[in-house]
């Protein structure tokens, strides 16, 4: 933006240069024009003022290189308005230029907050589903830990009775041999058998 104004600015100046170099080698070409014009009837109507020239003098004439001068000027005129019109051109497509930039500038922008937009949306949604993993971990951690504590009294029961596993054996294994007795006893068997078999 800064540059095109700077180019802009430049451009300006050029034309308005170019402009006031045209005015003022115009105003001085009419004023020669005016001055050979008036001259050279000025000079058509005198008449010879004195004798004619000596020898080896020519006669007066209009100065041959004051069309020379005059071409000179308009030629610089007319370079004057070709610059012009250069500058005038090469700001049109510096303009275009510019103004194309700044279109696909803009479409770029345009671009990029949609996609800024649309990553943030997908951020915000990740997010979320952050959140809810993190919930439904501490959720299954929860369980797994109340799982693991089931699982340790598991364990310790299950020790507990494999440990005194035996002990057990063997006291059921005399209960039953007690209960056999008794029921020896009660159904009239002698109890001297029983004390001999043990």
């Amino acid at each position: 933006g800064e540059d095109r104004e700077k180019q802009n600015k430049e451009f300006q100046m050029t034309v308005s240069d170019q402009r006031e170099t045209q005015k003022l080698l115009q105003a001085a070409l009419n004023f020669l024009k005016d001055f050979y014009e008036k001259k050279a009837s000025f000079v058509q109507k005198q008449e010879p003022a004195g004798p004619p020239p000596p020898a080896g003098f020519k006669e007066y004439k209009n100065n041959a290189q004051s069309g020379g001068v005059m071409q000179l000027i308009q030629q610089i005129i007319v370079d004057a308005k070709a610059m012009e019109a250069e500058a005038i051109r090469s700001e049109e497509d510096a303009q275009k230029a510019y103004e194309d930039f700044v279109k696909e500038t803009n479409a770029s922008i345009e671009a990029k907050s949609k996609d800024i937009v649309e990553k943030s949306e997908q951020k915000a949604k990740a997010e979320v589903e952050l959140v809810e993993t993190k919930e439904s971990k501490e959720a299954v951690m929860l369980e797994l830990e109340q799982l693991s504590n089931y699982n340790a009294e598991l364990h310790q029961s299950c020790d507990f009775v494999v440990k005194n596993f035996d002990l057990r054996q063997t006291a059921r294994d005399e209960e039953v041999e007690a209960l056999r007795q008794a029921k020896a006893i009660l159904s009239g068997a002698k109890f001297e058998e029983f004390l001999q078999e043990a």
